[in-house]
């Protein structure tokens, strides 16, 4: 009995350890981020006052980055005071800006040009949680261009609204982007290497699937009569509450896919669902697809079944321009 309270006793001291840290880093992160939005404040006020840009190229901006280099130490590159300048003309507002978000968000954030776009990753990082690394790859990946497509909403509709999940649509991008799985251009990619290359990847591909999933199972057997089917993988969805299944081709989805796609929802709505669990979702991953031929294929399924490009590489630019215009 002692030593079940002792041992209790240091695992309730480390839960609170624990959130003492991570307290504290938030204060920290939010001291620091305070600090240089009123450095960011100073120099545009001193501007103001006087003739003198610290615009990128200016010697304001040497003058600066030298004398408080040498006067404080590190931190006061000239990239660095420039960014805490910019900082302050994209947040003028203090109140505007979150203590959620660390000045490692912010650098990120301030390099978006369009309102709405950083507006709807400030937004989405705050909500799902995105650590500096995922929000520069979310930003990457053109993750608000993508949903404006997939959702077909404007950019003013998508940066108020964020990405909302209330409805199976709402889980599902076009294209989805898998660069993280670093195949070479060129490569002939199997199917079944592709699924083990993700799942090598689950963190990154859980990432690009959005807020809600969680993994149950790779290659999950389904027994029908004396006939045994395998998906390629099966998720969770905690808001959905509902199974997703992920089906993975390579070239152009086919409408026996579809009709496979369909079986496996069917089985899983009769066999696996519980009591409280929605209809399943169910998701073909393809490099392409012939809209035309999906519209008769996916015609009279009432099964929620969703079919959707995947690209291997980060889009361009004009890639990114195209999806919208």
């Amino acid at each position: 009995m002692t030593k079940r309270l002792y041992s209790g006793l240091i695992i309730n001291i480390g839960k609170i350890l624990e959130l003492g840290r991570k307290q504290a880093i938030l204060s920290v992160n939010s001291i620091l981020v305070k600090t240089y939005w009123e450095i960011g404040k100073e120099i545009v006020e001193y501007e103001q006052k006087g003739k003198e840009k610290a615009e990128y190229g200016s010697n304001l901006l040497d003058n600066l980055s030298k004398d408080l280099k040498a006067k404080f130490g590190k931190g006061f590159s000239r990239r660095n005071v420039l960014d805490m300048r910019r900082f302050y003309l994209t947040y003028e507002n203090w109140q505007t800006v979150s203590a959620n978000l660390s000045w490692s968000h912010y650098i990120q954030l301030i390099g978006i040009d369009s309102i709405d776009e950083r507006l709807f990753y400030e937004k989405q990082c705050i909500l799902e949680g995105w650590s500096k690394r995922d929000l520069s790859r979310q930003i990457a990946s053109g993750l608000f261009y993508r949903l404006i497509f997939t959702k077909n909403k404007t950019k003013k509709q998508l940066s108020k609204s964020g990405q909302i999940i209330e409805k199976p649509k709402d889980i599902i991008k076009d294209p989805y982007v898998l660069e993280f799985l670093n195949i070479p251009e060129n490569y002939k990619l199997s199917e079944k290497e592709l699924e083990t290359k993700i799942i090598n990847k689950l963190q990154q591909f859980l990432l690009e699937l959005g807020k809600g999933f969680t993994f149950v199972k790779r290659q999950y057997r389904i027994t029908t009569g004396s006939n045994n089917y395998y998906i390629d993988l099966v998720f969770y969805h905690r808001i959905l509450r509902c199974f997703v299944l992920i089906d993975l081709k390579i070239g152009n989805v086919k409408h026996q896919d579809i009709g496979q796609m369909n079986m496996y929802l069917n089985y899983f709505k009769k066999e696996e669902n519980g009591d409280k669990d929605n209809a399943p979702i169910g998701i073909i991953l393809a490099t392409s697809k012939n809209e035309i031929d999906l519209e008769y294929a996916l015609g009279g399924i009432t099964n929620k079944l969703f079919v959707s490009k995947y690209k291997l590489y980060l889009p361009t630019k004009e890639e990114l321009k195209k999806i919208i215009d």
